[in-house]
């Protein structure tokens, strides 16, 4: 993460390309398979482990960015996971935590704080259920 750091300015979104949302019932184990799908997109950042972001996301997921300049950045999948190279399985040092979920029907809205010894990151990711299966 620390590697797209120049580029990023406080607020990441990563979205599905595809928002077909229905509306339908809630069952209380759907904040924790919200919960769980970011937590293993919190694993891939506090590692550097793009396993764990294959994992999370849509393979058609974009990352969303405001550059430093104030327009807006995006990355594909593939894109982001290159940053990652150079520094694949070593740990991160900071806070990556969940602060808030919301969820309505087939989609979801995650709030996530990372605090990092030099940089605060706050992302949006935003997940939808298709499948029976949560994904960003």
């Amino acid at each position: 993460m620390k590697g797209l750091g120049g580029i990023l300015t406080g607020f990441l979104l990563l979205a599905a390309t595809i928002v077909a949302v229905a509306a339908a019932g809630q069952t209380p184990n759907e904040e924790a398979s919200v919960r769980a799908t970011v937590e293993t997109y919190l694993h891939g950042l506090k590692f550097n482990d793009v396993e764990s972001f294959k994992r999370a996301f849509n393979p058609e997921a974009k990352l969303f960015f405001v550059r430093k300049n104030g327009e807006l950045g995006q990355l594909t999948q593939e894109q982001w996971y290159k940053g990652f190279a150079a520094s694949a399985g070593k740990e991160e040092h900071g806070e990556l935590r969940i602060a808030a979920v919301d969820i309505t029907g087939k989609a979801a809205s995650v709030k996530v704080i990372e605090t990092y010894p030099d940089s605060t990151y706050t992302d949006y990711v935003s997940l939808l259920k298709v499948s029976n299966e949560w994904k960003s």
